[in-house]
C-alpha cells in the first residue's frame, strides 16, 4: 500500500496551492477537508493527473500516512485549529507531528505546543507568507515549536520554499514554541508599515507634485530598479496604471477605507506589552483605523476648514528623489524596529533566534520580499547578532537612518535624516499627515 508523505487539512485556495507545490516537488500528499465534497472536487479538477490522494474522514487520512505522520492544518485561526487537534490526537501515535500553517496568535501556538508535548505529539506553528501565488510556487516558511519535529519536516519545507541567491531556501527553523508565529506576526507588521509608507509617497506625489497616474506609475517602476526593488513597489507601479473597463484609471475610484486581519495590530500590541518603540508599524495600524472612519471623515470635512491649496514651486525632480530616499530609509527603520521587537521577545521567552537567518527567509516568497534584505543578514550578523544582540537601540537607529552605513555604499546614498526633514516640511505645508 502506497503511503502519503504528508497530509493537509483545509482546501481553500492556499491549501490547494500548497498541496500542488508539494506534489511538484515529488511528495505524495493526502488531502482532507471538513466538507468532504471539496476533496472530490479538488481531485477531479485542480489535482487531476497528480499523485495527490484524498480521504473522506480523518481516520482514513491518518491511515494513509507514513510514520511519523505529518499533518498540516491550514484552517481558520482560533477554535477551528483546537477542534481539529482534539479530533486528531486520539488517532495519532507518539512522535507524530501536527503543523499549524495558519495565522495563529503566538500564545495559542505556545499553549498547543506544551499541551501536545505532554501527550507525545510534536507540534509546529509555522508562518506561511506569500499569498496564493507563494503557496503554489514557493512561499517563505517560518516554522517554530517542538524542535524534535524539524528533522522530519525539513526536507519538505525547504523543498517547497522559495529559493534565492544560489538556491538557498527561504525557510529554516526559527525557534521554540510560538517563535515561528511570532516572527510571522512581525513580518506582517512590517508589511503594514511598508504599505503605509507607499501610501504616503503616493500622497506626496499626487497632492504636492501634482503627478498623474501614469507618471506616478513610471516613478515607482524606476524606483523598482534601485535599492527599493521589491514586490510591493513592483505591484504599486502596476496598480497605478491599471485601467477599468471604461478606459479610466481604476485606483481613483477605489474607496479610501482599509480593513485589517489583525496581525499588524498584534505586532503593535506586543510592542506596547514588551516596551519596544515600534512606532512606524504602530502608526501604520492607526492609519488603517483612521481610514476606516469614512463616514466620520466625510462629516468632518464639511465642518472643518482644511489646508489651503499648496502650490509646490521647488525642483520637482529633486523632491521626487527626496521622497524615494525617505521611503527607503523609513523602510529600513521599520525593519530595525521589527528586529528590536524580535530581540525583546527572544529575551522574554528564552528563544534563540538567528536574526540573519530570519532576514534570509524574508528575501523571497513573502510579501515584503527583496527590499534591502540582501544586505540585512550581513548587517544583523556582523554588527548586531555577533554582539549578542545587545547593540543599544539608538545605534541600530543610527544604522537605519544613515542608509549609506547600513549598505556599505557611501557614494550612493547620503544620510537620510535631512531628506526626512525636507519631506516632512513640504508635507506639513500642504496639510499632509505623515
Amino acid at each position: 500500500l502506497s503511503r502519503a508523505d504528508i497530509a493537509l487539512i483545509g482546501l481553500a485556495v492556499m491549501g490547494q496551492n500548497l498541496i500542488l507545490n508539494m506534489n511538484d516537488h515529488g511528495f505524495v500528499v493526502c488531502a482532507f477537508n471538513r466538507t468532504v465534497s471539496k476533496v472530490d472536487d479538488f481531485l477531479a479538477n485542480e489535482a487531476k493527473g497528480t499523485k495527490v490522494v484524498g480521504a473522506q474522514s480523518l481516520k482514513e487520512m491518518v491511515s494513509k500516512l507514513k510514520k511519523p505522520r505529518r499533518i498540516i492544518l491550514l484552517v481558520k485561526a482560533g477554535q477551528a485549529v483546537d477542534d481539529f487537534i482534539e479530533k486528531l490526537v486520539p488517532l495519532l501515535d507518539t512522535g507524530d507531528i501536527i503543523i499549524d500553517g495558519g495565522n495563529s496568535e503566538y500564545r495559542d501556538t505556545t499553549r498547543r505546543c506544551r499541551d501536545l508535548k505532554a501527550k507525545g505529539i510534536l507540534f509546529v506553528g509555522s508562518g506561511v507568507s506569500g499569498g496564493e501565488e507563494g503557496a503554489r510556487y514557493g512561499p517563505s516558511l517560518m516554522p517554530g515549536g517542538n524542535k524534535e519535529a524539524w528533522p522530519h519536516i525539513k526536507t519538505i519545507f525547504q523543498g517547497i520554499a522559495a529559493k534565492v541567491g544560489t538556491g538557498e531556501p527561504c525557510c529554516d527553523w526559527v525557534g521554540d514554541e510560538g517563535a515561528g508565529h511570532f516572527v510571522k506576526m512581525v513580518h506582517n507588521g512590517i508589511e503594514y508599515g511598508d504599505m503605509q509608507l507607499i501610501c504616503e509617497a503616493y500622497h506626496l506625489m499626487k497632492d504636492v507634485l501634482g503627478m498623474a497616474q501614469d507618471e506616478m506609475s513610471q516613478a515607482f517602476e524606476d524606483w523598482n530598479k534601485t535599492e527599493l526593488d521589491s514586490f510591493l513597489i513592483e505591484i504599486t507601479a502596476n496598480i497605478l496604471k491599471f485601467q477599468d473597463t471604461d478606459g479610466k484609471h481604476l485606483l481613483p475610484k477605489i474607496r479610501d477605507s482599509a480593513g485589517q486581519k489583525g496581525t499588524g495590530k498584534w505586532t503593535a500590541i506586543s510592542a506596547l506589552e514588551y516596551g519596544v518603540p515600534v512606532t512606524l508599524i504602530g502608526e501604520a495600524v492607526f492609519a488603517r483605523c483612521l481610514s476606516s472612519l469614512k463616514d466620520e471623515r466625510i462629516q468632518a470635512s464639511k465642518k472643518l476648514k482644511g489646508p489651503q491649496k499648496f502650490q509646490f514651486d521647488g525642483d520637482k525632480k529633486s523632491f521626487l528623489e527626496d521622497i524615494r530616499k525617505a521611503l527607503y530609509a523609513s523602510k529600513i527603520i521599520s525593519y530595525a524596529q521589527g528586529f528590536m521587537l524580535l530581540r525583546q521577545a527572544a529575551t522574554e521567552f528564552g528563544w534563540t533566534l538567528n536574526y540573519g537567518g530570519i532576514a534570509l527567509m524574508w528575501r523571497g516568497g513573502c510579501i515584503i520580499r527583496r527590499c534591502g534584505l540582501a544586505t540585512m543578514p550581513r548587517l544583523m550578523s556582523n554588527t548586531w547578532a555577533q554582539a549578542g544582540a545587545t547593540m543599544p537601540c539608538y545605534q541600530l537607529f543610527k544604522l537605519s537612518l544613515d542608509v549609506s552605513t547600513s549598505l556599505d555604499q557611501p557614494s550612493r546614498t547620503p544620510p537620510a535624516l535631512p531628506v526626512h526633514l525636507r519631506e516632512a516640511g513640504v508635507a506639513a505645508s500642504d496639510g499632509i499627515f505623515l
